[in-house]
């Protein structure tokens, strides 16, 4: 509650007074995220701007077609997701429009906004290579198109190749090397599984961890998540785990994202933008993205002391039209090759 009271204070100086003054505006953001963190956001720009917030959530695809069945008298303002395809998926739908503000590029890489303005990422999670540091790292992992080589047989953890996190790193190495080397990727992927894909990424990284397999593919977010846990157990095993950034030499790790888009027919495209900017502030994006132990999105937002631990890397920019557009190939692909 204290840090509550502070980010609100904190963040108060950051509107003009026109929008300090407006007592009855609302805001409804359609989200696809559902995290504690988010509704303390929430609260922190309700107070700092006398905007009211109203939530909808639902997954993102379901938001979607909502948003479009609604038209033009949708209440939607905002369309807050996970993974950038989905937010391509949203400006395909024509639901979105450019949000329009200077403050908002300023404080966000170009690499990590649309290029017409529809959206932006507000956080940032890496698929990454992880290992047990005792053991040390595998020797010759250093891209993702290592995890096909035999030596790994019998190695690797992963979730199903119809998660959609694989299916986003599928759809980015089918854009980086063809069809007919992606499918011989996921042949081999298959071929080097230590046990037949289970349970979510932090499955992923227990079952390494035990012994099963010595490389556990993961996002960053679930092994930050396991190091701030309440269970001894979790935290501790977070120590031991070492990460790679796999592609630093060439196109760079892959990354997906949280972010926001203004919606087209926005009944308050004021305060929306209101909102947006205040995403991407250092005060809110310290509970955004630390909050759910994210690498955050804007330039001046600290970054966990844990995940900078992990080392600089190098990142894929997010091209959320090529990750839709390449989806279902990428996955068609990899279960032809026998990735279940």
């Amino acid at each position: 509650m204290q840090r509550r009271i502070l980010l609100a204070g904190s963040a108060a100086g950051l509107f003009a007074p026109a929008v300090l003054r407006a007592q009855e505006r609302t805001v409804s953001i359609y989200s696809a995220r559902h995290y504690d963190s988010d509704k303390q956001i929430h609260e922190a720009f309700t107070q700092a701007s006398g905007i009211r917030i109203r939530i909808i959530e639902a997954g993102a695809d379901q938001l979607i077609e909502r948003i479009r069945a609604e038209g033009a008298n949708s209440p939607a303002d905002i369309f807050l997701t996970v993974d950038a395809s989905r937010l391509a998926r949203a400006m395909e739908a024509g639901i979105t429009q450019p949000y329009a503000s200077a403050v908002i590029d300023s404080r966000i890489p170009e690499g990590l906004r649309e290029p017409g303005g529809h959206w932006f990422a507000a956080s940032r999670r890496a698929r990454v290579l992880m290992y047990d540091k005792a053991k040390g790292a595998p020797a010759g992992l250093v891209r993702y198109e290592d995890l096909a080589n035999d030596r790994y047989k019998g190695q690797i953890t992963v979730r199903s190749s119809g998660n959609g996190y694989n299916v986003a790193l599928a759809s980015s190495f089918l854009a980086a090397n063809g069809a007919e080397a992606t499918e011989a990727w996921a042949r081999g992927i298959a071929a080097n599984l230590a046990r037949p894909p289970a349970g979510g990424d932090r499955d992923q990284i227990r079952a390494m961890m035990a012994g099963q397999g010595a490389i556990a593919v993961s996002n960053t977010y679930y092994l930050g998540l396991m190091s701030i846990s309440q269970q001894i157990e979790e935290r501790e095993l977070a120590q031991r785990v070492g990460v790679i950034f796999p592609n630093q030499g060439d196109r760079g790790t892959h990354v997906n994202i949280s972010g926001a888009a203004l919606v087209k027919t926005s009944p308050h495209p004021a305060e929306a933008r209101a909102f947006l900017e205040f995403l991407t502030t250092p005060a809110a994006q310290r509970i955004f993205a630390l909050g759910n132990m994210e690498f955050p999105a804007a330039t001046e937002a600290e970054t966990h002391p844990f995940l900078l631990a992990l080392g600089d890397f190098r990142q894929e920019s997010p091209d959320g039209q090529k990750l839709l557009a390449n989806a279902p190939e990428a996955l068609r692909l990899m279960q032809r090759a026998g990735w279940r």
